[in-house]
């Protein structure tokens, strides 16, 4: 189910770590830009629960971890340091209207 995410981008809150928090029906999300591209994704990492708002996204386009350095590949989740674990990630699209996530349904059990 697509949501609205904003207007415009720049409503969005990136800091210098090019990550946004964003909640959408009471659960929060991150929402984070490289290279002129955003990208939805958890917002805890799998690992050890980090809030990955207070990570950084590096230059390689990976969402890093602040509490173990976890990384994760913003395209597809992978974990690329080696733990094996992976990240939700969920489609964004910018449109004429703004910007939208598409999430799955809320109704439906484990949808986060």
């Amino acid at each position: 189910m697509w949501h609205k995410l904003a207007e415009h981008p720049n409503e969005l809150d990136f800091g210098s770590n090019n990550i946004a928090a964003a909640e959408i029906n009471g659960k929060k999300i991150c929402i984070g830009r490289h290279q002129d591209r955003y990208f939805a994704f958890a917002y805890k990492c799998p690992h050890a629960g980090g809030l990955l708002s207070q990570g950084f996204i590096d230059a390689l386009g990976q969402v890093v971890c602040p509490l173990h350095r976890y990384r994760f590949d913003l395209k597809n989740g992978r974990n690329t340091s080696g733990e094996g674990f992976y990240l939700s990630h969920w489609p964004v699209e910018w449109r004429e209207e703004g910007l939208f996530v598409d999430l799955p349904d809320e109704r439906k059990p484990g949808w986060f």
